[in-house]
């Protein structure tokens, strides 16, 4: 996945979320840093296809590009670019919520069928892909009677289902009590054909342990990218906190609080 030139703004008296970022995600495990508002999210959604850029584009592996929302003449349908996007990629925003009425395993196998896959395979899909994120003996649950840490998983199973190439997920460990991101972190390391990743985050505990790649995006730019050996060097050495104060240093040099 490319972004060439990439400029977002959620209105025309906002400030851009992101500006003229060029930058390209290879195969691995790749995590996205910065302050809220840094761009992180907004990136995500363009990867995933939600949103479609001011000006630039995003390609996946030289599919259609997305093409500027203000550009003429009008881009190539929509929808076809969307399909090929969802085929390959799996999508997991930053709030995950049940499905009215649904089981666990009726909501994986929906967002199964909302992404091309047959009803019976998603269906059978569901239960592997639960098992896989460690929800076996919950399948059968209500999605709503589930525990936030438990729902973030049928979020990740949602984006696991279709076997995509490459997974987007928006800060997954939000709101999870440290026990409950140290097990979202082992269902993550754990997960079978060790799919390529892209992981917005604020904790830099265990980076080395999860991550091949770190991108820091700082006033809607990518400050840095580049290995997570290389990001430590711009921490503290031999002090606590090497990886935090060396992603705080790029955040400061950008001028962001």
């Amino acid at each position: 996945m490319s972004f060439e030139g990439v400029s977002y703004s959620y209105g025309k008296r906002s400030r851009p979320a992101l500006t003229d970022v060029t930058w390209t995600f290879h195969a691995g495990r790749t995590v996205l840093l910065g302050p809220d508002g840094a761009g992180k999210s907004t990136l995500l959604r363009l990867a995933a296809g939600e949103l479609v850029p001011d000006a630039g584009q995003v390609r996946l592996d030289g599919d259609l590009p997305s093409a500027p929302r203000r550009r003429w003449p009008p881009r190539p349908p929509r929808h076809r670019t969307l399909a090929r996007r969802a085929a390959v990629t799996g999508w997991m925003p930053q709030e995950v919520r049940p499905a009215p009425g649904l089981t666990a395993r009726e909501q994986v196998a929906y967002a199964g069928w909302l992404r091309g896959m047959e009803r019976a395979e998603a269906w059978e899909r569901a239960v592997t892909t639960l098992h896989d994120v460690g929800l076996s003996a919950d399948a059968g649950r209500p999605a709503s009677a589930l525990s936030d840490e438990q729902l973030r998983r049928v979020g990740l199973a949602e984006a696991l289902v279709h076997g995509p190439r490459l997974l987007l997920l928006d800060e997954p460990t939000a709101g999870l009590d440290p026990a409950q991101r140290a097990r979202f972190r082992d269902v993550l390391k754990n997960l079978p054909g060790d799919p390529a990743m892209l992981v917005s985050t604020h904790q830099v505990d265990d980076l080395d342990e999860l991550y091949d790649q770190v991108v820091v995006v700082a006033g809607g730019q990518v400050r840095y990218a580049g290995s997570v050996a290389q990001l430590l060097e711009h921490g503290r050495d031999g002090r606590p906190g090497r990886a935090e104060s060396a992603h705080l240093a790029l955040v400061a040099d950008a001028g962001d609080p």
